[in-house]
């Protein structure tokens, strides 16, 4: 045996900070979490009664490789809401949700010593992912500018050696959305550089007051460059049935086809028909979640606000992430007092990018109740006053 009994990239991978907190209240019926990401919706019943449908009917086997035909058909006419032209046969393959799409897209594209601009703070899996290929990581702080990468930004980081660009809008975990405006100057700047821009849209149903989501693949020339990243997780409150959907270039596509092959053979046949169904008839139950995920974002900016923290505003997602600089505390040792003392877990800033520290992020996909009391118990801490659970 050479080099060790496991890969050193690997043992170099730090745990998910976010799961380290998740852990921490497996089983506490006493902590409120506004920590991991996930809908407290079930999935619609639609889409549940369709999967046991297929079940009943033995609908149990192996899909093709790239996915349902029928579902990527239903893919590509969703995709043509946000003004983009993808073939259903060849340009869009079914994922076992995002994170595989994610992994997929990076091994297919990065070779060792390629560059990959990351705007963070961006979700979690994205670096780690980009160090595993080999890749060297160029960190984007985007803390200055409101949390949105710009093309200026982006420009300065460029070198002979960049070979991609990920961002995610809506963000996780900031739920900023980069403006229209400066999608198409960072649209310009990928096809002038013969870049690719991994896009992270798994969120573009989560858009508040009346905004409509963009995305970098409906600019002009950008087939070539721009890797649509989305999925039913969130926005279908399906984060268990693990289903995505990577949308991109026909050449690109076909090689992760292969990767998709040998790593997952195809996401799960009862997922697949139930993120049909939620295509073809669940968008009413979405937009009841959208409604509500709203009113509490709405919710927590006002609470935050009378407590001093300034926040700015996110435009979808179901994200907030809060400035606690004035406490004086680190983003850790923030969620480490409010977890131990007030039985509230959050998510430090810094999970997400260094460009986090000061920054917690707060989830409130929660029920209104429980988030009400997540939020007095907060204002407690910072009053300085004895938790009173």
């Amino acid at each position: 045996m050479t080099g060790g009994r496991f890969s050193a990239k690997m043992t170099a991978i730090p745990p998910s900070p976010i799961r380290k907190f998740f852990d921490l209240i497996i089983g506490r019926d006493d902590i409120v979490s506004l920590g991991v990401g996930e809908p407290d919706f079930p999935t619609p019943w639609c889409m549940r009664e369709e999967a046991y449908y297929h079940l009943e009917q033995g609908h149990t086997s192996y899909t093709s490789n790239w996915g349902l035909l029928e579902l990527r058909s239903a893919v590509a006419d969703y995709l043509k809401r946000y003004d983009m032209d993808y073939n259903p046969e060849k340009e869009i393959l079914i994922t076992v949700g995002v994170s595989e799409a994610i992994d997929s897209v990076l091994r297919t594209i990065l070779n060792p010593g390629d560059e990959i601009i990351v705007a963070e703070p961006c979700y979690v899996s994205y670096q780690p992912l980009a160090e595993l290929c080999g890749a060297k990581l160029v960190r984007l702080d985007t803390s200055k500018d409101g949390f949105i990468p710009t093309a200026e930004r982006i420009r300065e980081k460029l070198s002979p050696a960049t070979k991609v660009l990920m961002i995610c809008s809506p963000s996780n975990p900031t739920g900023r959305m980069i403006p229209a405006d400066e999608l198409e100057k960072i649209a310009a700047l990928v096809r002038e550089n013969n870049l690719w821009v991994l896009s992270d849209e798994v969120y573009c149903e989560l858009v508040y007051d009346g905004r409509k989501h963009v995305s970098i693949g409906s600019f002009p020339g950008m087939k070539e460059h721009a890797v649509i990243l989305n999925g039913f997780s969130k926005a279908f409150a399906m984060t268990g049935w693990r289903i995505g959907f990577v949308a991109g270039d026909r050449e690109l596509v076909e090689q992760m086809h292969k990767l998709h092959q040998y790593s997952t053979i195809c996401a799960p046949i009862m997922s697949q028909y139930a993120a049909l169904e939620g295509l073809r008839h669940g968008f009413n139950e979405v937009e009841k979640m959208r409604v509500s995920y709203q009113q509490r974002r709405n919710l927590m900016m006002k609470s935050f606000e009378e407590m001093g923290l300034p926040v700015t505003e996110p435009e979808g997602a179901f994200y907030i992430f809060p400035d606690i600089r004035g406490t004086g505390l680190s983003s850790e040792k923030f969620a480490e007092k409010l977890i131990k003392e007030h039985k509230v877990a959050v998510v430090p800033g810094t999970a997400f990018g260094a460009c986090g520290e000061g920054f917690v992020r707060c989830c409130y996909a929660t029920e209104i109740g429980k988030l009400k009391e997540a939020l007095r118990r907060m204002a407690l801490m910072l009053e300085g006053k004895p938790s009173d659970v």
